[in-house]
């Protein structure tokens, strides 16, 4: 789930990154003459800096990023194929607008890959512990979601199970090809869309006939994955400022906090009320979410 992150940093798009920001794919080419710099409106958490990743898997290390997510801003470094990485920015559908075209100094490009990868390694272990963190949550969450009848604690399983696709993903391409990148991409993508789907029918099928969601376990899971989450944060906190990839996992994790208060909320509601749809609402809400991120991993190329 995601929320707006323009006041997480001041920055202005146009301005160079931290070099601690360069998030590189490769070794920086020898033949890197320009950068371009892209506004990304769309583009607020490791989701989004994933997909634009995978939409340049094809380009086999030609080009370098500088992520800046709270500004939303790419400045992408690559040789004399301008126009190329224009179309490729806009398939991704983000609604990227080219900023500028500027000439590289390749030095700069190659110190600030050389930083990035010092950290790579303190990175790489947060990176795992989400994800074993949210692959387990995922397993309980729907578990319990099955057993409670309940829509929202069954949808934030799916959240759970997009965040681990997301740092599986990355995990997973590091040191490889760029085309199992995009093939990692595709599986998490059609995952998402099976189970986004599965989740919204069971939406559907329970407004028709009815059910009787468990406020109880809802809430008591729903602590659980609180709880889960704010360990999340925890891990993160140290390596938060070290890296745009990583200061999204930050908003990422922050984000998935509310996720969990809304199924808790969702939990009381329906202890108070008696009434089924406020477990309806936050399954749909939540599901309609993941359902649109599989859709953008599916339609890269």
């Amino acid at each position: 789930m995601s929320t707006d992150s323009k006041t997480c940093c001041g920055c202005n798009p146009t301005d160079a990154p931290s070099l601690f920001e360069a998030q590189t794919n490769s070794d920086t080419p020898a033949e890197v003459s320009h950068v371009s710099v892209f506004t990304v409106p769309k583009m607020d958490c490791p989701s989004e800096e994933n997909l634009i990743r995978t939409a340049f898997g094809s380009f086999d290390g030609t080009v370098t990023f500088a992520f800046d997510i709270p500004s939303r801003s790419v400045r992408v470094y690559h040789p004399d194929m301008a126009e190329t990485v224009e179309k490729t920015m806009a398939s991704v559908g983000l609604g990227a607008t080219l900023v500028s075209l500027e000439s590289v100094d390749r030095e700069a490009v190659q110190t600030a890959k050389e930083l990035a990868k010092s950290g790579e390694t303190r990175e790489a272990r947060v990176l795992r512990w989400l994800l074993a963190i949210n692959a387990a949550m995922f397993v309980c969450e729907l578990g319990m979601g099955i057993v409670a009848q309940s829509t929202g604690l069954i949808a934030d399983s799916l959240d759970m199970f997009a965040d681990a696709a997301v740092y599986g993903v990355s995990l997973y391409a590091v040191g490889k090809a760029a085309r199992l990148k995009l093939k990692a991409a595709h599986l998490s993508g059609w995952l998402q869309l099976v189970l986004a789907v599965g989740v919204l029918l069971e939406v559907l099928r329970r407004t028709i006939y009815g059910s009787e969601p468990v406020s109880t376990l809802m809430m008591g899971m729903g602590v659980v994955a609180l709880v889960a989450n704010i360990t999340c944060l925890l891990l993160i906190f140290k390596s938060r400022n070290q890296g745009a990839h990583m200061k999204a996992s930050w908003i990422f994790s922050a984000n998935d906090v509310l996720a969990n208060a809304g199924v808790i909320t969702a939990g009381i509601l329906v202890a108070l009320t008696g009434s089924q749809i406020p477990d309806l609402v936050i399954g749909l809400m939540i599901g309609l979410v993941v359902l649109s991120g599989a859709r953008r991993i599916l339609l890269l190329r």
